[in-house]
């Protein structure tokens, strides 16, 4: 623009415009030099610029800048007043002039007859000027609709000053900050993409830059291409006022480029359920044409690039954007389609294209068409400083308070932190300017959102009752029921997804209330071109949030159960779905905010509750948010989790979280505002542990670190970011002074000059405690900055200093490096061998250093060698980096040999691929006790070195000098030849130095170019070399070959002669590994040969190498000779079913085989005993498409084995004739086994026919099928005289004609002991036609029916259908939860004693003769058992139940458990029960009782002598009914469990009860779990158990009983020497209590099962129970679930349970276990022979614990899976680890 003419003779008018609006502008603009010079630059030239320079006054600067633009053209005046317009808030006076200055007034005018002279002649001519007539209207009827909706403050500045009270998120306008990012295209910003990044963080995006709202349209696009404006915004920011603002200046002209401008909120667009043309679009939901429409929309395609079309909200939309279909079609003007796709094909430019589309989200995952579409990507990020005063002032502007409100936000950092959100600091005003008119002499606000919005809702409700509003509590009162109201259409908008309400969708008392109080607002909705409705909404969406979290605190419909599921913030981390949890941002912040205790008066009055019932529901919400810090986050998940902590505000919670999360808190490419770092902080400041706080490429505000110098727990600060200029240098100088505990700064690839790090290095300096220091990678150029370094001299513990002052080339090392730092760093030097006596004399001159750096130099071989041979006189504690300095093969050698002179080198590294050599060393020689001895001349190292030489070009003729130094090296312990090209030669010439390493552990030769000779030759050596411990050979695409060692007796005289040598691990077996290398029948013939030489060998696995099924063969048939072998696997290689079933009779040719497993058809493992005594074995071939044809070998193989225990045919394709075909055999097969045989494709005819030779086989006991999708079918044989005999079918989809043959089938089968029928389309009728068709000559037969109309029939038509059974009733049991139906059946059927019965009754009840009820009584005379679950009792059910049942004389067993009775039957149930005297078990568990029903109860247990077992859990028994009830209790001497869990019993009633346990010497379990109990009770519970010598089951979770109880807990356990299980989860256990429980817990040797889960029990806890865990040789089943378990506590936990020998389940789930946990519990699993499952949910194990977990359960066929959900190990992994071993379990499918 800097060419464009002056003003013209036609512009004369414009000239006079401006000269009227100059004296206002220039007094406007005066105090804004900076904007003004800022944006004349982008018209003026440079060179008229210069002139400015000897202008000292503003004012006249100002006017001379305007001459200048004035001069530079009408283009550029207009530009530049279009600029001031959008900037600034002008006055309506100066801002009508300015645009007319811009020539605004006639722009309509000029266009129109500028086209009326170049129109054609006849009807054309008529038709176009219509058309721009019609287009001429319709754009001031646009004007005029939006200067009406979206009115400037300064019009509505006289009604607002009437309100009554400020409304919420309504404010004058104040220009909010945005900035541009220069990405090419948008990334996603949800943490998910973070997360499957992996590694090192993503390149950084150029740095973003601020940007006006005018120049949001400057960009320049090609004609006819539509311009995407993409602008993402927090939750209130103020994204929509500023689209309101950018439609209310384009109506004042300020936005010329633009001739229409619509504006969409997606919101109201979520409404339309019809599809829509553009057309309709524009006019039916914005604006409709007055008339001649079809011209006007011609108008607009034709003046597309001068349309602005702003669709508001993305987040809010509730459909999802498929644009599948808009992308395969070509979109007509006239084709309605729906709203997403319309939007889709504008921003696509197929509809009206080279129009501008803005579009506004909250930050969020952007539709992936849109990805390659914005043109414009750009954020608001609220208010800066500048802007929160101007704000401020602004509200307060007629206040005589206003400085002092301007002052109170300023000096409070956290108040400030907040205002920088629009939203927030519209409420902070408002309830500052409450406070200060209302309490000006104490003004306290509230600390965090939430209790800012409860603040602000009060305020409303006190401003409108006036002076007469009462406290809070009455103000709530009074509007209760509309408050509730409008909480609950918050609620149930959120949950529905909808934003805008109806008339009809809200209450007229809410309507009303909210309407009142600002809180809705009320506007048109469109959704035809008809008349418009009337649409109402929460005035911000974070409002609605606010008040729907409030629902579900004061709701009393919402429980526990459903607020823990409403609390949805791992299932949003989780989802793949955004749409989910739309427009939920801030929900669970509100919630978390909400569980603070400043909130809990409020919620109290809000829902008139006690606080027990409020506190309740809120540690729901902090119980999750303690969960939620257990699992792996990424940085967006740990900003996330730290902002509804801070919102809680409390400490403990705060601590708990700081401790679980990762003690390094890694951010990749984020922005982090005030608000977030004053949430980190939080978190950080309240946990004890110190951490690392990591920022890679993240945008970081100088705000933002005043806020972290207040975090005293940093250890570690880093920051990794191009953004880092010397702004931000200053910034963190002031910060590290504060913080204490900083010991290592980095501040890498940054943009600091020399200014920057001379103010950093001075702040540094200050902080005496730093130990590191890293300041690579920025601008440092100034040779002065070198001066700086010297301060480091006075930092007493510092040890290491990264030198970011770059090198003169060739210049040798200079003074400037001060002896004194800690590391030396010469690099890039270009120093030559000459300089190499120079380096080593500067070296001696630093006595502390711990790294030196020479890399990048040109020290060659002979400088190389001089400084290795000088190390013994250099104090280098850690490492000397030689890299990059021509070091030759030869060099090497030299190397070698002058690393073995000195003690102190750990580890030698080179590579000449990657240009490396290092050596590390260790700060002290440490002599051996010989070396003392023998004097000095012979020392050599003590301690083991690596040397690793990789990728060195070895050739064959290295291999001379090579060996000849390695012989040398006698005190290598790992050698590392890899990626060199030695071949086999090379190998063979090594193997003979090996003997000469006696203290070598390690040895890879991966990638030498070896053969299969190699093989062969590896193999024999295990022979001669006993010492070998494993082999790892793969000749694939990547040849590895990896050798360890068992350590050896050190071979010197003068060592074996030493007494107090280091004695010889004894070797415990070879293993042998070859993988991905194709060997024929003759290399496996040779390869077992070789093998079966090696009397160690227990290992073998030959993986991957396409072995033939002769191959297989000959490799089984070689296993008699393998005396040791204890595991061949055989994994990755194809085996057809000849070959399967060939592997299954190796347990015919090798008597130690106890496991065979194919599965797959592609992986098999052979499990080999240590003897051949004769034990149980188990064969499983999964997957292996065995089928008719391979049953007769198969069965031959099984009829030939005696000590069968198991045989797993599932997933195979046996079908209905395979399985007849197996039936014939089974008979011979001996011994007693399990066959599974599901999956096989059985039909329901193959089911009958199992059941037939179920029916009349003598050795099949048991058969249970399932036809749904588990597909079941397990045979269980016998050779014994095993009485059961078992039938069990499910989901068989049995039609009419297949149950009529079952029956007939069952007739037959008189011996049966147990039938259970499961969903198999069984009706009432079949189910009496069952019962008639099920007798047995004598004992006990149990039927159980499960079909849906058990649920629906009522109690007494199922007591009719019991009594059509054969026999005489034991047991009937009815769980309508389950559809249970389940009778126990006694034969033969006794006479003589129904007879007596119902005599006796008939004498209590006389009618009962002639009553229906007289065949259930004669049928029931011997009942034992009476099971009722979730049943309704109705009156004369109820009545039966008391008079008839519950007086049987044999009845032992009564429980009514979760069931309804009539509203006065409980009553007389219970009084019911007096008549139950022989009754030994009584459950009334989840049946409401309360206190009040206790009194009755007692009195029926006085009459129970022989009760044995009590169970009330899940009631309200309360502190007053447990009082009660230990009455009863005091005289029940039989007593062996008690069950009253999950009752509100607090320590009074807990009290109560310990004095009453005194005397119960026969009691052996107790269940407590879940009341509200403190310390004093539980105390006193304690002392009690211990007079309970026979306690067995003692279950006291979830009390939160906190450490004192647990110690006396511990002081009790002696004294428990019979106790089998102890469950104490979820207890608030701490490090105090968890040790001294741990530690007493080996007194109880018995123990089963151990639960401590949802403790944190701190790592000495967790060791002292490992060290107690060999004591416990019964322990089944340990639960440590959510103990903040590290992988330093699982290395004691492995060795503990592998002394545990009948271990069979173990839950660490929820804890921190990582990689090396996991390795660790691998290397346990296979001493632990019992173990079935092992739960490691929701840790951090990656991929190299998985994959090791995998390794080792190929040794454990026994254990049944792992469990590793939710751990981040990548997908790929886990389906190849999964499909390797199924038992491996990554997902909950």
């Amino acid at each position: 623009m800097q060419g464009c003419p002056p003003f013209q003779n036609d512009d004369l008018d414009l000239q006079a415009a401006v000269a009227r609006a100059r004296p206002q502008l220039v007094q406007f603009l005066t105090p804004c030099p900076h904007w003004l010079l800022t944006t004349s630059q982008r018209f003026i030239p440079p060179a008229a610029l210069s002139s400015l320079g000897g202008i000292t006054d503003p004012r006249e600067k100002t006017s001379v800048l305007l001459d200048l633009l004035e001069e530079a053209g009408p283009a550029a005046w207009k530009h530049f007043a279009q600029s001031v317009c959008m900037e600034y808030d002008l006055p309506l006076d100066l801002e009508v002039l300015l645009m007319s200055s811009a020539g605004e007034g006639k722009r309509g005018q000029a266009s129109s007859a500028r086209r009326r002279r170049h129109s054609s002649s006849g009807s054309d001519k008529d038709a176009k000027q219509r058309r721009l007539d019609s287009s001429v209207k319709y754009r001031h009827l646009l004007i005029n609709s939006i200067h009406q909706r979206y009115r400037s403050t300064r019009e509505a500045g006289a009604e607002a000053q009437e309100q009554t009270q400020p409304l919420p998120f309504t404010q004058t306008f104040v220009n909010v900050v945005i900035h541009q990012s220069r990405a090419p295209r948008l990334k996603e910003r949800t943490e998910k993409a973070r997360e499957e990044q992996g590694g090192a963080p993503e390149p950084e995006e150029c740095a973003d830059t601020a940007m006006k709202v005018s120049d949001l349209f400057c960009s320049e696009a090609p004609s006819h291409t539509t311009k995407v404006i993409f602008l993402f915004g927090k939750p209130g920011t103020g994204k929509t006022r500023l689209m309101h603002r950018i439609c209310q200046k384009w109506a004042e002209g300020v936005l010329p480029q633009f001739l229409f401008t619509f504006l969409f909120e997606f919101r109201q667009l979520n409404l339309l359920k019809r599809k829509l043309t553009l057309k309709e679009l524009l006019f039916d939901m914005f604006l409709q044409p007055e008339d001649s429409p079809d011209a006007v929309f011609q108008g607009l395609l034709e003046n597309a690039q001068q349309t602005l079309i702003i669709f508001d909200g993305l987040d809010e939309f509730a459909a999802n954007i498929d644009v599948s279909y808009s992308s395969k079609r070509d979109p007509g003007l006239s084709c309605p389609v729906p709203i997403s796709q319309l939007f889709a094909d504008l921003c696509h430019g197929k509809l009206l294209p080279g129009c501008t589309v803005l579009v506004t989200s909250r930050p969020k995952r952007l539709p992936d068409f849109l990805l390659y579409t914005v043109s414009v990507l750009a954020e608001i990020w609220g208010f800066d400083h500048e802007k929160v005063e101007e704000y401020v002032s602004h509200y307060f502007r007629q206040h005589s308070f206003r400085e002092r409100a301007i002052a109170h936000v300023k000096n409070n950092t956290k108040l400030l932190s907040m205002c920088l959100i629009p939203a927030l600091c519209n409420i902070v005003c408002i309830c500052l300017e409450y406070l200060l008119l209302k309490h000006p002499l104490s003004v306290e606000l509230p600390q965090t959102m939430t209790q800012f919005y409860i603040k602000m809702f009060l305020i409303f409700l006190n401003k409108q009752q006036g002076d007469c509003a009462g406290d809070e509590e009455t103000q709530l009162n009074c509007n209760k029921k509309a408050i509730l109201g409008l909480f609950d259409l918050a609620l149930r908008g959120l949950e529905e997804k909808k934003l805008v309400f109806y008339v009809g969708d809200i209450p007229e008392d809410v309507k009303e209330f909210a309407s009142l109080h600002g809180l809705l607002t009320v506007f048109e909705v469109k959704t035809t071109g008809t008349c418009p409705e009337v649409g109402y909404a929460f005035v911000h969406l974070s409002l609605q949030e606010f008040f729907a979290a409030l629902c579900l605190m004061v709701s009393s419909r919402v429980d526990k159960n459903c607020l823990k599921q409403k609390f949805f913030l791992k299932s949003k981390w989780n989802s793949k779905n955004e749409t989910k949890t739309a427009f939920m941002e801030s929900f669970h912040i509100f919630l978390s905010g909400l569980s603070s205790r400043e909130c809990r008066t409020f919620l109290m009055l809000l829902a008139q509750q006690d606080e027990a019932w409020v506190q309740e529901k809120q540690d729901v919400i902090l119980q999750n948010l303690k969960k939620l810090a257990a699992t792996h986050l990424s940085g967006p998940k740990v900003l996330e989790l730290c902002h509804c902590t801070f919102e809680t505000q409390n400490l403990e919670v705060a601590q708990h979280i700081g401790s679980l999360l990762n003690f390094k808190y890694e951010f990749k490419n984020l922005r982090l505002t005030t608000l977030d770092m004053s949430a980190l902080v939080f978190v950080i400041n309240s946990s004890q542990d110190l951490i690392c706080l990591d920022f890679a490429g993240c945008l970081v505000d100088t705000d933002c670190l005043e806020v972290l110098a207040g975090c005293k727990n940093v250890e570690h600060l880093s920051f990794r970011s191009r953004r880092c200029g010397d702004d931000f240098a200053a910034a963190l100088s002031k910060a590290i002074q504060g913080m204490g505990s900083l010991k290592k700064l980095e501040l890498t690839g940054g943009s600091i000059t020399a200014e920057g790090m001379t103010n950093l290095v001075q702040a540094a300096s200050q902080c005496l405690q730093l130990e590191e220091i890293n300041l690579q990678g920025n601008r440092i150029r100034d040779p002065e900055v070198k001066r700086v370094m010297d301060l480091f001299s006075k930092m007493e513990k510092l040890k290491k200093v990264e030198n970011p002052i770059p090198a003169q080339p060739g210049a040798p090392p200079s003074p400037h490096c001060s002896p004194s730092l800690p590391v030396h760093s010469l690099q890039d030097h270009r120093l030559s061998s000459q300089h190499s006596k120079m380096i080593v004399a500067i070296l001696q001159s630093c006595p502390c250093l711990s790294e030196v750096d020479l890399s990048g130099n040109k020290l060659g071989d002979e400088g190389c060698s001089f400084l290795l041979e000088s190390l013994p006189w250099l104090s280098i504690s850690k490492q000397l980096n030689l890299s990059q300095n021509r070091l030759s093969v030869t060099g090497i050698c030299s190397l070698l040999k002058s690393v073995k002179t000195c003690q102190r080198v750990v580890e030698v590294q080179v590579s000449f691929y990657f240009c490396l050599v290092l050596c590390s060393l260790r700060e002290e020689p440490v002599l051996s006790t010989d070396d003392q001895q023998h004097g000095e001349e012979n020392q050599t190292p003590a301690t083991s070195q690596k040397i690793r030489l990789t990728d060195c070009n070895f050739q064959g003729s290295d291999l001379k000098n090579l060996c000849a130094v390695l012989k040398e090296c006698g005190h290598i312990s790992e050698l590392d030849l890899s990626h060199n090209y030695l071949g086999d030669e090379g190998l063979l010439q090594l193997f003979q130095c090996l003997p000469k390493l006696k203290m070598l552990r390690s040895f890879k030769f991966n990638d030498n170019q070896i053969s299969l000779s190699s093989v062969f030759f590896i193999a024999q050596s295990l022979t001669a070399m006993e010492h070998i411990k494993t082999v790892s050979l793969s000749l694939g695409h990547t040849q590895v070959v990896h050798l360890t060692f068992w350590e050896r007796v050190r071979s010197a005289s003068r060592w074996r002669s030493c007494s107090r040598a280091h004695p010889k691990q004894e070797a415990t077996g070879q293993s042998f590994c070859l993988r991905d290398c194709r060997v024929g029948l003759e290399d496996v013939t040779r390869l077992c040969q070789t093998l079966a030489q090696c009397p160690q060998l227990t290992e073998i696995d030959l993986s991957g190498n396409s072995l033939s099924d002769q191959s297989i063969e000959r490799l089984l048939s070689f296993l008699p000779s393998l005396c040791h072998l204890t595991l061949l696997s055989i994994r990755k290689n194809s085996l057809s079913p000849h070959c399967a079933v060939s592997l299954l009779n190796s347990i015919n040719l090798c008597e130690r085989v106890r496991v065979v497993e194919v599965r797959s058809g592609e992986n098999a493992f052979l499990h080999l005993g240590a003897s051949t005594q004769s034990q149980k074995t188990s064969c499983r071939l999964t997957g292996c498409a065995i089928g008719q044809g391979q049953v007769e070998e198969l069965c031959s193989i099984l009829e030939h084995h005696q000590w069968l225990a198991e045989v797993d045919l599932s997933r195979n394709q046996l079908g209905d004739e395979g399985l007849r075909c197996l039936l014939d055999h089974l008979h011979r097969v001996p011994g007693t086994c399990s066959l599974n045989l599901s999956h096989n494709g059985i039909s329901q005819d193959g089911v009958l026919h199992l059941i037939n030779a179920f029916v009349t086989s003598g050795n099949t006991t048991e058969v249970q099928v399932s036809l749904c999708s588990k597909a079941t079918l397990i045979i269980k044989l016998t050779s014994g005289n095993d009485p059961r005999k078992v039938l069990r079918l499910a989901e068989c989809n049995f039609q009419p004609e297949h149950l009529e043959k079952l029956f007939l089938l069952l007739e037959k089968c008189t011996g049966l002991t147990e039938y259970t029928s499961s969903n198999n389309n069984m009706t009432v009728q079949a189910a009496e036609r069952l019962l008639h068709s099920l007798r047995k000559d004598l004992g006990l037969l149990k039927i159980s029916i499960e079909e849906p109309w058990v649920c629906k029939e009522r109690v007494m038509n199922l007591l009719e259908l019991a009594v059509q059974a054969s026999g005489n009733i034991s047991e009937i049991m009815i769980c309508k939860d389950k559809t249970l139906f389940q009778l126990v059946i006694k034969f033969p059927h006794c006479l003589e004693k129904t007879e007596s019965v119902v005599s006796r009754l008939s004498l209590y009840k006389p009618e009962i003769k002639h009553s229906s009820c007289q065949r259930l009584c004669e049928k029931c005379a011997q009942l034992q058992e009476l099971r009722w679950s979730h049943v309704e009792l109705h009156e004369d059910e109820a009545e039966i139940l008391v008079r008839i049942l519950l007086p049987l004389p044999e009845l032992r067993t009564f429980g009514l458990t979760s069931s309804s009775v009539a509203p006065t039957g409980i009553e007389y149930l219970i009084s019911g029960l007096q008549n139950c005297q022989a009754i030994e078990e009584l459950n009334l568990g989840h049946m409401k009782l309360s206190s009040a029903a206790i009194p009755e109860l007692v009195l029926g247990l006085c009459e129970m002598p022989s009760l044995k077992r009590l169970l009330l859990n899940h009631n309200s028994i309360g502190n007053d009914g447990c009082s009660r009830l230990t009455e009863a209790l005091r005289e029940m001497h039989n007593m062996e469990e008690i069950n009253l869990s999950h009752n509100k019993i607090g320590d009074p009633g807990l009290i109560n009860l310990a004095a009453v346990l005194l005397e119960m010497q026969n009691l052996k379990k107790i269940d407590l779990s879940g009341n509200c109990p403190g310390p004093a009770g539980g105390e006193k519970l304690m002392e009690a158990l211990a007079h309970c010598k026979h306690i067995e089951e003692l279950l006291l979770s979830r009390n939160g009983f906190g450490d004192r109880t647990a110690v006396s807990l511990a002081l009790c356990l002696p004294h428990m020497t019979n106790l089998k299980i102890l469950h104490f989860q979820n207890n608030n256990i701490g490090q105090a209590g968890g040790l001294e429980l741990a530690r007493a817990l080996v007194e109880c040797e018995l123990l089963e099962e151990i639960s401590l889960s949802e403790n944190d029990l701190g790592e000495q806890s967790v060791r002292a129970l490992s060290e107690g865990l060999p004591c416990f040789r019964r322990l089944r089943r340990i639960d440590l679930k959510l103990c903040g378990i590290t992988d330093d506590a699982s290395k004691s936990l492995s060795l503990g349970f592998r002394q545990c020998p009948s271990l069979e389940e173990i839950i660490l789930s929820w804890n921190v276990l990582g990689d090396g946990g996991a390795q660790e519990l691998a290397s346990a699993l296979p001493k632990m022979e019992k173990l079935k499952v092992l739960d490691l949910e929701k840790n951090r194990i990656g991929a190299s614990g998985a994959t090791k977990l995998m390794e080792e359960l190929a040794k454990c066929p026994d254990i049944q899976f792992i469990r590793l959900w939710d751990n981040p190990v990548p997908k790929g992994l886990a389906e190849s680890l999964t499909s390797q071993d199924p038992r491996l379990c990554f997902s909950f499918n």
